[in-house]
């Protein structure tokens, strides 16, 4: 089976979306899954357990290598979701990827393009696109 590009992927929701079709339905809806998808990975940590997070200030000195930086700066997350929780958060992460599309279907705007846009700055702007 050959891979759904974010186009194709774009014209399907298109086609599926009836009932929220107006703007401010779509980004009502967008937020909302946006919510729904944070609130499965705090229930994996709250109620599943199968991660944890250890929060505390991330000590960055400008004096550091790269290699330093990303050994010192993590995320926060141990552990890995278990299967359950994967199939939850997978769930929510598809629904808000469905609303993002139907928002980009509104507003005319192409998701490959956006996605390579943002891949062309990534490359261009490197550490730096987004501190």
């Amino acid at each position: 089976m050959s891979s759904l590009t974010l186009k194709q992927f774009q014209d399907q929701v298109s086609e599926l979306l009836l009932r929220h079709r107006s703007l401010l339905d779509v980004l009502s809806k967008f937020q909302q899954s946006g919510a729904a998808t944070n609130r499965s990975v705090v229930k994996s940590i709250t109620e599943c357990g199968c991660i944890q997070v250890h929060a505390a200030k991330q000590e960055y000195h400008p004096e550091m290598t790269l290699d330093e930086a990303k050994e010192v700066l993590g995320t926060h997350v141990s552990g890995h979701l278990c299967e359950q929780c994967i199939e939850v958060v997978s769930t929510e992460l598809g629904r808000n990827l469905f609303y993002m599309s139907a928002l980009s279907n509104i507003l005319d705007v192409n998701l490959e393009q956006v996605v390579e846009n943002e891949s062309k700055k990534c490359t261009t702007l490197g550490l730096f696109n987004m501190s």
